[in-house]
C-alpha cells in the first residue's frame, strides 16, 4: 500500500468517526425537538389551562353559594332597654305600690269614722273588722320589689360576651343574561387560546424548516464550492504542465489561480455560514449550540423535490386557520360582551336562606345559652338610574363587536388572496426547477467537454473558466430552485391550514 492511500485510508477513518460522534437528524425529528423545546408554545399551553380554569369559575355562578361566618365581640358596657331611674322605679314598685294601698286603707278608715251609720256598722261587722286589720297589716312590698327586680334584670342582660355562629345560602335566579353570557365567553376564550396555540405551533414548523432547508441549500453550496475548487485545482495543475510546453502563456495561469483564490474564499464562507446555520437550528430545537448535528438531507445529491398539492377550497381554510379561528373567536366574545353590558339594566333575582346562632339567645330573653333561628327570602335589586352608565357600555360593546366582525372579514379576505399567491409562486417555483435542472445537465456536458479540451491543450483557458463559472451558476440555481420550491410548500401548508398539532 503506497502512503498516499494509508493517508487517505486515515482520513476516511477519522471522517467516519466524526459522523458517529455527530447526531443526525431527520426534519420530523426537529420539528419535534423544536415543538417539545419552544418556550412560546409552552407559554400557549399555558394560557390554555388558564382560560380552562377561568371557565370552571364561569360554571360555578350557576350554583348556590354557601358561607359560614362566627364571631365573638366583648362590649365594656351591658346592653340597657331601659333608662336608670327607670330600673330605679322598676325596682322599688313594691314599695310605691305599699304606700299607694296603705294610703287608700286610711282613707277608707277616715271615711267610715267620720260617717256614724257606717261608722256604727263597721264597729257591729267582725267580717269588715277583719278585712280592714288584714289589708292594714298585709306588706306586699318586698314581692312586688322582687319580681320589679327580675323585669329589671331581663332589661338589662348581660352582654358583656356575644359568640354568633351563621350560615347563609345565596342561589342566583335571574342576573339579566350576565351569567349565561359570561359562560359563554369562557368557552369561546378557551377556544381562542387554543387557535393562538395553533398558531404559534404553525409558525414554529414554519422557522424549523426554513432553517433546515438553510442549511441543507449551505452545505450543498459548501459541497459545490469544494467540487469547484477541485476543478480549479486540477485546471491548475494542468496548466502548469501546459505553460511548461508552452501551449500556455502565464497569463492565463494567473487568471486560474486568481480564480482558485475566489473558489477558496468561497468555500471559507460557505463552511462559516453552515456553522452559523447549524447553531441557529439549534437554539430552536433546544440543543446546545456547539452540538454537531447533520441533517438527513445534507449530504444529498440534490434537493429533495415535493409531491403534488391537493388543494382546499375557501371554506375549508377558513375552518382550518387558527388566525381565522382566533377573529372568529374574538368577535362573538364581543358579542357576548353586548348581553353582559346589557345586563346591567335588566333586574337581578336572588334566593336567600340563612341560620344563626347566638349566645345570650336573642329569640328567648338574652339567655346566657347558645340559641338558633332560620330566615328565608327573595332578594331583588332593580337598576333606576346611574347616569347612562350601562347603556354607553352596551353601545361600546356593540362597537367592538362590529371591529371585529369587520377585521374579520377582512383577513379571510388576505388569506385568500395569500393562497393564491403562493399557488402562483408554487407553479413559478417548479418551472423554475425543472429550468434549472435542465441547464444543470447542459452546464455539466460542457463542463466535461471543456475540461477534456483544456487538458488536451485544445480549448484556452478562458473558455473552460467560462464553462465552470456557468456549471457553477447552473448547480446554485438548481439548489436555490429546490430549496425555495420547499419553502413554498411548507407555507403553503401553512397557509391553508394543515400543519395540525398532534
Amino acid at each position: 500500500m503506497t502512503v498516499k492511500r494509508m493517508i487517505a485510508a486515515l482520513f476516511a477513518i477519522f471522517a467516519t468517526i466524526c459522523c458517529l460522534a455527530q447526531e443526525r437528524l431527520t426534519l420530523e425529528e426537529c420539528r419535534e425537538l423544536a415543538v417539545k423545546n419552544n418556550r412560546s408554545l409552552e407559554q400557549a399551553r399555558i394560557n390554555i389551562d388558564m382560560a380552562h380554569y377561568d371557565r370552571a369559575i364561569a360554571r360555578a355562578n350557576f350554583y348556590p353559594s354557601i358561607s359560614a361566618t362566627g364571631s365573638y365581640l366583648y362590649n365594656s358596657l351591658d346592653l340597657n332597654l331601659i333608662s336608670d331611674e327607670q330600673s330605679a322605679a322598676l325596682r322599688s314598685a313594691g314599695n310605691t305600690l305599699q304606700g299607694g294601698i296603705s294610703q287608700k286603707i286610711g282613707m277608707l278608715q277616715q271615711a267610715i269614722q267620720a260617717n256614724p251609720a257606717l261608722a256604727m256598722e263597721y264597729m257591729q261587722s267582725p267580717m269588715w273588722q277583719t278585712v280592714l286589720g288584714t289589708l292594714s297589716q298585709t306588706d306586699i312590698s318586698q314581692a312586688v320589689n322582687a319580681i320589679g327586680g327580675s323585669i329589671d334584670d331581663l332589661l338589662h342582660p348581660d352582654t358583656h360576651n356575644i359568640a354568633l355562629i351563621g350560615a347563609s345560602l345565596k342561589q342566583p335566579v335571574f342576573a339579566g343574561g350576565k351569567i349565561i353570557a359570561a359562560n359563554r365567553i369562557a368557552d369561546l376564550a378557551e377556544n381562542l387560546s387554543k387557535s393562538r396555540f395553533d398558531a404559534q405551533y404553525q409558525q414554529t414548523i414554519v422557522d424549523v424548516d426554513q432553517a433546515y432547508w438553510q442549511i441543507v441549500s449551505i452545505a450543498a453550496k459548501k459541497k459545490l464550492a469544494e467540487n469547484y475548487a477541485d476543478f480549479l485545482r486540477t485546471m491548475e495543475h494542468d496548466a502548469d504542465i501546459l505553460v511548461q510546453e508552452g501551449v500556455y502563456t502565464a497569463s492565463d495561469q494567473l487568471a486560474i489561480k486568481v480564480k482558485a483564490n475566489e473558489a477558496a474564499m468561497m468555500l471559507t464562507q460557505a463552511t462559516n455560514g453552515l456553522a452559523l446555520a447549524k447553531m441557529l437550528l439549534c437554539k430552536m430545537i433546544g440543543l446546545p449550540l456547539d452540538s454537531e448535528i447533520i441533517l438527513a438531507d445534507e449530504g444529498a445529491q440534490k434537493i429533495p423535490s415535493v409531491g403534488e398539492h391537493t388543494g382546499k377550497t375557501i371554506d375549508e381554510i377558513i375552518c382550518s386557520r387558527p388566525e381565522l379561528k382566533s377573529l372568529d373567536a374574538a368577535a362573538k366574545i364581543y358579542g357576548q360582551k353586548i348581553r353582559l353590558a346589557r345586563a346591567d339594566m335588566m333586574p337581578q333575582i336572588a334566593l336567600t336562606a340563612n341560620y344563626m346562632v347566638t349566645n345570650p339567645n336573642l329569640h328567648n330573653g338574652f339567655q346566657k345559652k347558645f340559641g338558633g333561628f332560620w330566615t328565608a327570602g327573595v332578594v331583588v335589586k332593580v337598576p333606576i338610574f346611574h347616569g347612562m352608565e350601562a347603556l354607553k357600555k352596551t353601545q361600546k360593546a356593540k362597537a367592538e363587536a362590529r371591529l371585529y366582525h369587520s377585521r374579520y372579514e377582512d383577513a379571510v379576505s388576505l388569506v385568500s388572496l395569500e393562497v393564491s399567491q403562493l399557488y402562483a409562486k408554487r407553479e413559478e417555483a417548479v418551472s423554475r426547477l425543472e429550468m434549472a435542472t435542465s441547464n444543470l445537465d447542459c452546464a455539466e456536458e460542457n463542463l466535461r467537454t471543456a475540461m477534456l479540451g483544456f487538458s488536451e491543450g485544445v480549448v484556452e483557458s478562458s473558455v473552460t473558466l467560462a464553462a465552470q463559472s456557468a456549471w457553477l451558476k447552473a448547480h446554485s440555481e438548481c439548489i436555490d430552485a429546490g430549496v425555495e420550491l420547499q419553502m413554498i410548500e411548507i407555507n403553503l401548508d401553512r397557509a391553508e391550514g394543515n400543519i395540525k398539532c398532534e
